[in-house]
């Protein structure tokens, strides 16, 4: 397991809206995906702790950016993990949605710190239009992200193949699309250790 998730993370803060991000010190990586595509059990499974980031089989139950370091003593952490609001169907009034997106929206564009947003797609239905509308919106603001499949168990090992195939090819001419798709399954703990390497490499030595 890479060095960085070897020490226990804690939660720092949660941004409901522009003012209240925390100002930009060390590398961000954020995740990003549907509501319900398994965001929250996805960082609780890369740092080993159950209840880091709060789960839920409500859609939309993350309404702000959640930001997570390494609890260690070090007056600046190495990384700081993003857990933003999830897209597409929420269990909210429209104008709460819309404040979430522009949420997303005025985070995506303005982080200078942001080296990459690992977008999370369900395995078992493939990249969505929600999923596309938010690719388009980092290629515009160029900012780097990478396809994270969740939910890896839930279809035939063969089936998953060939929809890496199929989704990296789809991003192939997407300009700030990283190439490489990874594959998780947080019920049955596999496929993290790529996602941590890759993460890992964006930490301040």
């Amino acid at each position: 397991m890479s060095a960085l998730f070897k020490s226990p993370w804690r939660f720092v803060l949660s941004a409901p809206n522009h003012a209240a991000l925390p100002p930009e010190g060390p590398p961000e990586v954020a995740f990003a995906g549907r509501s319900n595509v398994g965001k929250s059990s996805l960082i609780n499974t890369l740092t080993g702790q159950k209840g880091l980031a709060r789960t839920s089989n409500t859609p939309g139950r993350t309404q702000a950016l959640n930001f997570f370091v390494p609890d260690k003593e070090a007056e600046m952490p190495p990384l700081v993990l993003v857990d933003m609001p999830g897209y597409g169907y929420a269990k909210a009034p429209k104008t709460q949605v819309a404040a979430w997106h522009r949420l997303i929206g005025d985070y995506l564009k303005g982080r200078t710190t942001l080296r990459r947003v690992y977008v999370l797609i369900d395995a078992r239905h493939g990249i969505k239009p929600g999923d596309n509308e938010v690719m388009g919106l980092l290629d515009k603001a160029a900012v780097s992200y990478q396809i994270v499949l969740t939910k890896a168990d839930k279809i035939k090992p063969g089936a998953l193949e060939r929809l890496i195939a199929e989704t990296g090819e789809a991003i192939k001419k997407r300009p700030a699309a990283y190439p490489e798709v990874l594959a998780t399954s947080a019920a049955k703990k596999t496929g993290f250790e790529p996602v941590r390497c890759s993460i890992a490499e964006f930490a301040a030595s």
